[in-house]
C-alpha cells in the first residue's frame, strides 16, 4: 500500500485505522500468527528482557498473545507497560501471578509486579499503524512509546509489528521521532540502519 509523499501522520493514521478496520476476526489472528513466526527469524534471540505491548482488541491491533507464547517457550523475560500520569510508561515483568485490568483506553495493564527500567530493557516489540522505508512509525499520537524510547540504551532493538507493508514515506517526521530497527509483517522482516 503506497501513498502520496506528502501523506502526514494524520492522514496515514486515518487511512490505516480504516484498513484495520476492514480486517476480520480470522484475518487478524492468521496475519498474528505470521508475524509471531517471521518473529523467530530476527537477530534477536541472544537477548534476555523484551517488552512486548498487549493488544488493543476493539482497536484491531496485532494480537501479541502468540508473540508471547514464543517469548515464553524461549525463556525470556517478559516486560510489559501501564500508563501513569497520563503521559508515562512504567514497565513491569510479566509472571504468571500478574494480574492485568484494561484501562480507559482498552489497553490490558499489570495492576502491579516487579518494576524493571526501561534501560534495562533489551528489545521493545511497537504498536503501530503504519511505517515507511526509513524505519519511521506512526503509532496513535499520544507519544507513550516516543518518550519510552527517549529511556531505553542505545542499542535497546525496536521491532514495530505491522498488518500492512512499508510506506515509501512520511511527510511530518520529526527530530525527536526514534526509528524502528525492525518492523515485521505477515509477508517479510524490513530492516533498517
Amino acid at each position: 500500500m503506497s501513498t502520496i509523499l506528502t501523506m502526514d501522520k494524520s492522514q496515514i493514521r486515518k487511512q490505516y485505522k480504516s484498513l484495520r478496520e476492514g480486517l476480520s476476526k480470522t484475518q487478524i489472528e492468521n496475519r498474528s500468527i505470521l508475524i509471531a513466526n517471521r518473529c523467530l527469524e530476527l537477530p534477536i534471540w541472544n537477548k534476555k528482557i523484551m517488552h512486548l505491548f498487549l493488544s488493543i482488541e476493539n482497536q484491531k491491533e496485532v494480537d501479541t498473545s502468540f508473540l508471547r507464547t514464543l517469548l515464553q517457550g524461549k525463556d525470556k523475560e517478559i516486560v510489559t507497560s501501564k500508563i501513569i500520569d497520563s503521559a508515562r510508561l512504567q514497565h513491569f515483568l510479566m509472571t504468571d501471578q500478574t494480574l492485568f485490568k484494561k484501562n480507559y483506553l482498552g489497553i490490558p495493564e499489570p495492576v502491579s509486579g516487579i518494576e524493571i527500567k526501561s534501560s534495562d530493557i533489551d528489545v521493545i516489540f511497537i504498536p503501530l499503524l503504519s511505517f515507511d522505508s526509513k524505519g519511521n512509525r506512526v503509532g496513535y499520537g499520544k507519544g507513550y512509546y516516543d518518550r519510552f524510547l527517549l529511556n531505553c540504551k542505545e542499542d535497546c532493538i525496536k521491532i514495530g509489528l505491522s498488518f500492512f507493508e512499508e510506506e515509501q514515506s512520511i511527510f511530518d517526521v520529526e527530530d525527536t521521532d526514534i526509528p524502528l530497527n525492525f518492523c515485521v509483517t505477515p509477508k517479510q522482516i524490513y530492516q533498517y540502519t
